[in-house]
């Protein structure tokens, strides 16, 4: 259960971390968020924050496409994240929301000299995906936000109301979620997770050009498939019809993780669970965000124990 935040420059209870009705976020959508996560890892009895400079990085490059003015670094981010980890004294994995906001009146659209404010809380966090071994998958009739209107590499917190219809529609036809296709036609990627298949044994994921959020779990991933396994990993277009030819198949996300797309549009890809490449892809990544690979510990923040009395 979560108890602390951080709010208003300080850590206090959470149930003192409030905004009025009269906030601007709140009005407009006007603000952006990160998602980060901790892993505790029994063996260690060690929780371990995943990416966190990396993940304040774009959470503050999400701000500056919304013309927020902080004077906080990401490191700065991260070393607040940590003691609130610690103080959260979790010993489980968690999942971490920083948000920034505008808390101005309602009576201004404009975005430029407001009264911006970041705040972090964490909380106990289980699957995204029920269906993590082999969801069903369909092509939304909706279209990714184009970054003429809303830049969608950004985590930007109107831009969210394309991912709820597209996830409730798929959910309410009988699926686990969508892909969603770009102002192009192209595939750009779920409705909150970015979108691998695998063809020839190599790795196809969309650029970054086509209207998808810059995942760090993405690019870990990307990194770890020529790193670790070898192989090949192109960013390119991908059509709509070479979805129902891949050989596997899966999403990728700080919420998902790694999880496999069974079928979609009712057409099983491979054999309708996790194919050989994801599960190899999964297996490395979670043995890297649990401290088991010290090639990659410089990813990795240890949340120190506070001592109780």
């Amino acid at each position: 259960m979560t108890t602390l935040a951080y709010f208003e420059g300080r850590i206090v209870p959470i149930e003192q971390a409030q905004v009025s009705i009269t906030c601007h976020t709140l009005h407009y959508g006007t603000g952006c968020f990160g998602g980060l996560r901790g892993y505790w890892n029994e063996t260690h009895e060690q929780l371990y924050a995943f990416r966190l400079v990396d993940h304040y990085t774009r959470f503050l490059n999400s701000a500056k496409l919304l013309m927020c003015r902080f004077d906080y670094t990401p490191q700065q981010l991260a070393d607040i994240t940590v003691e609130l980890l610690s103080r959260e004294g979790w010993r489980q994995n968690c999942y971490i929301r920083p948000i920034a906001y505008k808390d101005d009146g309602v009576f201004r659209v404009w975005l430029h000299d407001a009264n911006d404010k970041i705040a972090i809380f964490s909380q106990p966090v289980g699957k995204y995906l029920e269906a993590d071994k082999g969801a069903k998958v369909c092509v939304s009739s909706w279209r990714r936000v184009d970054d003429t209107a809303i830049p969608a590499r950004g985590k930007v917190n109107g831009a969210y109301v394309n991912s709820a219809l597209v996830k409730s529609d798929a959910m309410l036809s009988g699926f686990d979620d969508a892909l969603v296709l770009n102002q192009d036609g192209h595939v750009s990627e779920g409705s909150a997770a970015n979108f691998m298949m695998v063809r020839d044994g190599a790795i196809v994921t969309p650029p970054i050009t086509s209207n998808l959020l810059e995942g760090i779990t993405r690019k870990t991933l990307i990194q770890l498939a020529r790193e670790e396994l070898g192989l090949e990993v192109i960013e390119r277009d991908i059509d709509r019809t070479e979805l129902y030819i891949a050989e596997e198949a899966f999403y990728c996300g700080t919420g998902v993780q790694v999880a496999a797309i069974g079928s979609i549009d009712h057409r099983l890809v491979g054999n309708g669970s996790t194919g050989p490449i994801t599960q190899q892809l999964r297996d490395i990544y979670f043995r890297v965000v649990l401290g088991e690979m010290p090639k990659y510990s410089h990813w990795l923040t240890p949340v120190p124990v506070l001592e109780t009395v």
